[in-house]
């Protein structure tokens, strides 16, 4: 019953309330775990393994020549295109009924790995199949930059897998198939409903 109660007190306050990802912004807190897993550094400088890199993750204007340039009157303005274009991409791709928490750790990922990468992923497929579960398993793979398994990666993975995984309900365990779609009201309705069956 405590189950039952939980599921339907975060229903109701909107948290575990699944919507399609077309209706879903990204939320001041995924905002902030955003940046604080891409960190703020407004002079251009080289990733640990040779990007060029600015503000929060910024690599698409900068390159080693740019190495060294303040560009933190700029970090506000990118920051808002790239999350826009990670959200974009979220918003194209997912198709089944997601959480705000789920629906934010999407776009800290995708904003990491970029959209053609979130598109053809693993991930993705289990996601739209349903299979919650099996989709945040998906989240420690894509650990590595050019090769390299980065510490900064493992843990940023195992942050957004934690925060996706919020979205799962014990149910999508059992069945992923049809327990996805489902709400948790009309979950916990069902449960009410089949108790006073018995």
């Amino acid at each position: 019953m405590r189950a039952l109660y939980e599921r339907a007190t975060l229903a109701v306050a909107g948290w575990g309330v699944r919507r399609l990802a077309a209706g879903l912004v990204l939320s001041a807190a995924g905002t902030t775990a955003l940046v604080t897993y891409e960190g703020s550094v407004p002079v251009v400088y080289l990733d640990p393994v040779g990007i060029p890199t600015v503000c929060e993750g910024h690599t698409k204007t900068v390159t080693k020549a740019d190495v060294g340039k303040d560009l933190g009157h700029l970090c506000s303005k990118l920051l808002a295109e790239d999350s826009a274009e990670a959200q974009f991409a979220v918003r194209s791709h997912v198709i089944v009924p997601i959480t705000q928490a789920q629906y934010d750790a999407l776009v800290s990922f995708t904003f990491n790995v970029g959209a053609r990468n979130l598109r053809t992923s693993t991930l993705l497929r289990k996601l739209n199949a349903g299979d919650c579960w099996g989709a945040g398993a998906e989240f420690p793979r894509w650990n590595l930059a050019k090769g390299q398994k980065l510490p900064g990666l493992v843990k940023r993975r195992a942050a957004e897998r934690q925060m996706f995984e919020t979205g799962c309900y014990r149910e999508d365990r059992q069945d992923p198939r049809h327990a996805m779609p489902q709400s948790p009201l009309r979950a916990a309705h069902a449960d009410i409903s089949s108790r006073r069956a018995a």
